[in-house]
C-alpha cells in the first residue's frame, strides 16, 4: 500500500468519528495490524460530556414568571436580605443594576452568574448551591457587600473590591488604577446618589407644645405672686 493510499485511508476512517445521535461521542482510531499488515479500525464511544454544575443549575433555574413577579419577588428579598445583614437596600439595587440590569439569568464571558454576577469561587465561598436562583443569589450578593463593608469602611472602595476583588484594594491602597473599575465604581455610585436623592424625605417631627409663661410680681405688700396667663 502507497503512503498516498494510506494517508487517504486513515482521513476517511478518522472523519466517521463524531458525536452520535444520542450525543455520544463516538473516537475512531486506526492501526496497523503487525501480523497482517492490514489496517484495523476501533471504535470507542465516550459518555457525553457532563455541563458545569453552574449551567445545570441555570437549566434547572429557566422558570418563566412575569416582569411584574420577578420585580416583586427581588423586591422582597433585597429588603429582608438587607435589613438582615445590614446593608442598605438601595445600595444593593444600585450594584444589581449595573451588574445584571435586574436579569436573573445573565452569565458574563468570565463567568460571572445571575443577578449580582457571583463568581464561581465566590458563590461557593457564600454557601450559593444555584447562582441563577434568585433568592440564593441576592442573599449572597448582600452577605458579600456586608463582608465588604466590614474590611472597608468607604463604600467607594466596596464597590472596587466587588468589582476588582479585595486583594487588588488592599495592594493599591485605594480604587484600583483599572479602567473597568474606575468605570464601575462611578456607575454604581451615581445609581445610588440618584436612588438617595429619589427617596422620601423623612417627616418633620411635630412641633414642640409651647410651655406657659410664668409671671411672677410682688404686690405694695410685699406678698409674691405666681400666675400663669
Amino acid at each position: 500500500m502507497s503512503p498516498f493510499y494510506f494517508s487517504l485511508c486513515l482521513a476517511a476512517m478518522a472523519a466517521q468519528g463524531g458525536w452520535s445521535a444520542d450525543s455520544e461521542l463516538v473516537r475512531t482510531t486506526v492501526r496497523v495490524d503487525r501480523g497482517s499488515g492490514r489496517l484495523v479500525r476501533t471504535q470507542l464511544v465516550l459518555p457525553r460530556e457532563v455541563p458545569p454544575v453552574e449551567v445545570i443549575a441555570r437549566e434547572r433555574s429557566a422558570t418563566v414568571v412575569s416582569p411584574v413577579q420577578l420585580k416583586t419577588e427581588v423586591e422582597q428579598i433585597v429588603e429582608k436580605a438587607a435589613a438582615e445583614h445590614g446593608v442598605d437596600p438601595m445600595l444593593v439595587r444600585s450594584v444589581m443594576q449595573v451588574e445584571s440590569n435586574f436579569n436573573p439569568n445573565a452569565l458574563s464571558p468570565k463567568g460571572a452568574m445571575g443577578l449580582m454576577q457571583l463568581m464561581p469561587g465566590t458563590a461557593r465561598q457564600l454557601g450559593v448551591t444555584n447562582a441563577f436562583d434568585v433568592r440564593q443569589n441576592i442573599e449572597g450578593g448582600v452577605k458579600y457587600l456586608r463582608y465588604l463593608k466590614e474590611k472597608f469602611s468607604d463604600d467607594r472602595l466596596v464597590l472596587a473590591a466587588y468589582n476588582a476583588g479585595e486583594g487588588a484594594v488592599k495592594k493599591h491602597g485605594w480604587i484600583p488604577p483599572y479602567p473597568e473599575t474606575i468605570e464601575y465604581v462611578y456607575r454604581v455610585g451615581r445609581k445610588y446618589g440618584e436612588a438617595k436623592l429619589k427617596q422620601p424625605a423623612a417627616p418633620l417631627p411635630p412641633p414642640e407644645k409651647a410651655q406657659p409663661r410664668i409671671v411672677q410680681f410682688v404686690d405694695a405688700e410685699g406678698r409674691i405672686h405666681i400666675t400663669m396667663p
